[in-house]
């Protein structure tokens, strides 16, 4: 099938998918009101096979060091796939299937398959990982970039991480946790129990990020948006805290958003 822009309907809600750009969410639009910062660099793209930086773009398997390009100097972040495009397997009137078959500079062929579901109250992401050849360390997760400012007052954001990444100054985690420290953050926080974040528009609209996962990035250092990032791990996670994708057990992860009128 194509690789042209997907618009998926539920009630009042409405999402585009644009495979051709990155397997992103282009857009999601609740009763007219467009929750996602526009352009072609935002929405919510997918990071796949790595969420994040790696440090000076280099990761290791067993003996094996590989270099990934710099795309963020000194570092690579946030995966090949958002670059790439990304082909339609099956869509409906509120769901959609993308594939993307991993290719060069990721050393490993792999496919990455995206689900996309839109209901009246909610959008769920699932993403999976599968090789049928070699194995190898990968990351998933999700980069929205939720508008801060609706038309009315800028969000609020609650959560309540149980730990914080120590930072250091190359902006990757030093592997020290840390009490959780006031924003503006570019940071990764520990929530074991499953991430769950609410971002509040006052007198709007209240949106509440979930997923198994017990990694979330939050940066809210620009002012046009602010970033709920769900991800199988921390950054610079192949090296940190590497998850296998072997033939018999692909990666998978999900993540829901749920929206609720004020």
């Amino acid at each position: 099938m194509s690789d042209e822009d997907i618009t998926l309907t539920a009630g009042d809600a409405e999402a585009t998918v644009r495979p051709g750009h990155g397997g992103r969410i282009g857009g999601l639009r609740v009763g007219g009101l467009e929750l996602l910062r526009q352009g072609d660099r935002f929405g919510c793209f997918p990071m796949v096979p790595w969420c994040g930086r790696i440090r000076e773009g280099r990761f290791r398997d067993g003996a094996t060091v590989h270099q990934m390009p710099l795309n963020s100097p000194p570092h690579a972040i946030h995966g090949t796939a958002r670059d790439g495009a990304w082909r339609t397997a099956r869509t409906s009137a509120d769901e959609a299937v993308l594939t993307y078959d991993l290719v060069g500079p990721w050393p490993y062929p792999g496919r990455v398959t995206q689900v996309v579901a839109l209901t009246e109250d909610a959008l769920t992401l699932s993403m999976s990982v599968e090789t049928y050849d070699s194995s190898f360390p990968a990351q998933i997760g999700w980069h929205p970039w939720f508008r801060r400012n609706l038309g009315g007052q800028d969000a609020r954001l609650a959560f309540e991480p149980a730990w914080q990444e120590e930072r250091g100054d190359d902006h990757l985690p030093t592997g020290r946790r840390i009490d959780p420290r006031p924003g503006p953050w570019d940071d990764c926080f520990g929530m074991p129990g499953g991430v769950d974040v609410t971002l509040t528009w006052p007198g709007q609209l209240e949106l509440k990020v979930t997923s198994p996962e017990e990694w979330v990035v939050v940066y809210d250092e620009q002012e046009a948006a602010v970033c709920v990032e769900p991800q199988t791990g921390p950054p610079d996670g192949l090296n940190t805290h590497p998850r296998l994708v072997t033939p018999l057990e692909p990666l998978e992860a999900t993540t829901t958003w749920a929206w609720r009128r004020a």
